[in-house]
C-alpha cells in the first residue's frame, strides 16, 4: 500500500493506486474508496513517513509485533497489512499532543486515539480489536431431490416441468428436482431441510445425466433446447446448495466433474440453436463457474489424496479457455505429476499449435482427440478456421495462385468440401472449379463466426455408451 505526503505544507495525501488528491476536503466514504482501491494484499509496504518528510518507510512484510490482534479491523474489510506497520502508527500517536474523536464509535475506548489528519487507513489500524467467529456451515438434511415445500408450492402454481411429471402426466414427488433460486439481499438464509446433503446432491446429477440420455432428439430441436434449459438450470441450483454448506473437496470434485460433463456436451449439440432457445454467452458463464468450483475444489486436495481424474479435467480447462494466457500459465503451476500427465501434455501441444499459428498440426491433434476434450475444443473451432483462412490469404496471395479446395477441406478437418466452400465464400474469398484463389486484398475478417457440428471432430467420435456411464467412467 503506497502513500505519497503532498508538498507545499498542506497536509494532505496522494493515493497511488488512483489520480487525484487523497487528503483535505474529502469526505470519509470518499477516502475508504481511495483504500479500497489499492491491491489487497503486497509483499512490500509504503507507508507515510513519521517525520513528515515527504519520503517513504518501507516496511517489510512478516515482522513480529505483539498488537497483531489490532489489525483484525483492517482483515476484516479485506485489507492485507504488516504486522509491523500498527508499531510504526503506534509510536507516531504517542507523539500526539491532543486526542482527536475516533473515526467510529466502538465497544471500547479507543487507546490510542487518532489525532486530526491521520490518513483514514491508520484510524482503521487502531479500530478496537473484536472477536472473530466463523459461522457452522450449513448442512442439508433433505432427503429428496426437491425439498418437500417447494414440490407443493410449485405443484399449486403450475411449474413443475413436463420432465418432472410422471407416464400420466400427474406431478410425480420422485421426478422433481430443486430449481435454481437467486440468492438476494434481506433474503432470509435456507434452512437446512431446504439444502440437499452430500449424497443426495450426487443423486441429483446422476438423475439429470440419466433423464438427459432417455431423450432422444436431436441437438437442433425445440425438445433438445428445452431439456438443456432445464437441466442447465437444475444444476445450477447443485452448485448453489454445494456452495452454501461449503463441501469439502472430495464432495464437490465428483458433482462438479459430472456437471461438466454434460456442459461440455450440451454446448456442442446446441450451437446450432437460435439465441432465442439456446443462450451461447450464459452457457460460457456456467461453464466457467463450474470450472471454478472444480479448480478450487482440486486445491482443496492438495495435501491428501489427488483425484484420478483431475489430470483430465485440467486438461479440459485449457482446450476450452484455448489461446488464454491466464489459463496457460495457471495450467503451467499445476504440480509435475499432473503438468506431465498425458491428457495436460496433449493440451499443452494443441494449445501451442494455436498460439504458434500452426493450424496444419492443430487440426491433425484435434482428429486424435477423445469425445469430452473435442467438445471443449468445439467452441474455438470457428475461429481457428478464420484465423487459417486469413493466414493461407496472406501467404498464398499470388496472380494466378490457386489451391485445391478438397485439400483445403482435409487441412481444416471441415465435413466436406461444400462446407469448406461456403466457409470460403463468406470471408470473401473466390472459388473457381474445385479451387479457392487466395488474395490478401479480398479477404473479409469482420464476417460474424457460425458455429456448427461437426462430424469429423466431435460427434463422430461419439461412441455407444451412455451419458451416465461415460461420467462414471472418467469421473472421480
Amino acid at each position: 500500500m503506497e502513500f505519497d505526503q503532498t508538498a507545499g505544507g498542506s497536509g494532505g495525501q496522494e493515493c497511488l493506486a488512483c489520480p487525484g488528491p487523497w487528503g483535505h476536503g474529502e469526505s470519509d466514504t470518499t477516502k475508504q474508496q481511495h483504500v479500497y482501491s489499492l491491491p489487497l494484499t503486497s509483499k512490500l509496504s509504503i507507508i507515510p513517513n513519521a517525520n513528515n518528510t515527504g519520503k517513504r518507510s518501507r516496511v517489510p512484510e512478516g515482522s513480529c509485533s505483539s498488537s497483531g490482534s489490532k489489525i483484525l479491523a483492517l482483515q476484516r474489510i479485506g485489507l492485507d497489512v504488516p504486522r509491523s506497520a500498527f508499531q510504526l502508527y503506534k509510536s507516531m500517536n504517542r507523539r500526539s499532543p491532543a486526542p482527536a474523536p475516533p473515526l467510529c464509535p466502538g465497544p471500547g475506548p479507543l487507546s490510542p486515539p487518532p489525532r486530526p489528519g491521520q490518513p483514514l487507513l491508520l484510524q482503521l489500524l487502531l479500530l478496537p480489536s473484536m472477536p472473530s467467529s466463523e459461522a457452522a456451515p450449513l448442512r442439508g438434511t433433505c432427503p429428496g431431490m426437491c425439498p418437500a415445500e417447494e414440490f407443493a408450492r410449485r405443484r399449486r402454481e403450475g411449474r413443475l416441468h413436463r420432465l418432472e411429471l410422471g407416464a400420466g402426466r400427474e406431478a410425480d414427488p420422485a421426478l422433481a428436482v430443486k430449481e435454481y433460486s437467486r440468492p438476494a439481499a434481506g433474503k432470509a438464509p435456507p434452512r437446512p431441510e431446504e439444502l440437499r446433503p452430500p449424497d443426495v446432491l450426487l443423486a441429483t446429477v446422476r438423475h439429470l445425466l440419466e433423464r438427459e440420455d432417455r431423450g432422444s432428439d436431436a441437438g437442433d430441436s425445440a425438445e433438445a433446447a428445452e431439456r438443456g434449459a432445464f437441466v442447465t438450470d437444475r444444476l445450477r441450483a447443485v452448485r448453489l446448495d454445494a456452495a452454501l454448506q461449503r463441501l469439502p473437496g472430495a464432495s464437490c470434485a465428483a458433482l462438479h466433474e459430472r456437471a461438466l460433463i454434460w456442459l461440455l456436451r450440451a454446448g456442442t449439440r446446441l450451437c446450432a440453436q437460435p439465441p432465442a432457445r439456446f443462450d451461447a454467452h450464459l452457457h460460457r458463464a456456467h461453464l466457467q463457474e463450474t470450472f471454478a468450483a472444480l479448480r478450487r475444489a482440486y486445491r482443496e486436495h492438495e495435501d491428501g489424496a489427488r483425484p484420478a481424474a483431475q489430470p483430465r479435467f485440467q486438461a479440459l480447462f485449457l482446450l476450452y479457455n484455448l489461446g488464454s494466457p491466464v489459463a496457460l500459465w495457471e495450467t503451467l503451476q499445476l504440480p509435475d505429476a499432473i503438468r506431465t500427465s498425458p491428457d495436460v501434455s496433449m493440451a499443452l501441444t494443441i494449445n501451442w499449435a494455436f498460439l504458434e499459428r500452426n493450424f496444419a498440426r492443430f487440426f491433425r491433434l484435434a482428429r486424435e482427440l477423445p469425445y469430452l476434450p473435442s467438445c471443449a475444443l468445439h467452441p474455438h473451432l470457428a475461429g481457428a478456421h478464420r484465423l487459417a483462412l486469413m493466414t493461407f490469404s496472406h501467404g498464398f496471395s499470388a496472380r494466378n495462385s490457386r489451391y485445391p479446395l478438397a485439400r483445403l477441406a482435409r487441412l481444416l478437418a471441415m465435413d466436406s468440401v461444400e462446407e469448406a466452400a461456403d466457409l470460403c465464400q463468406a470471408h470473401g474469398l473466390t472459388v473457381l472449379e474445385g479451387d479457392v484463389v487466395f488474395q490478401k486484398g479480398s479477404f473479409k475478417d469482420g464476417v460474424p463466426l457460425v458455429h456448427k457440428t461437426s462430424r469429423l471432430l466431435v460427434d463422430g467420435k461419439w461412441g455407444e455408451s451412455t451419458l451416465l456411464e461415460l461420467s462414471e467412467r472418467v469421473c472421480s
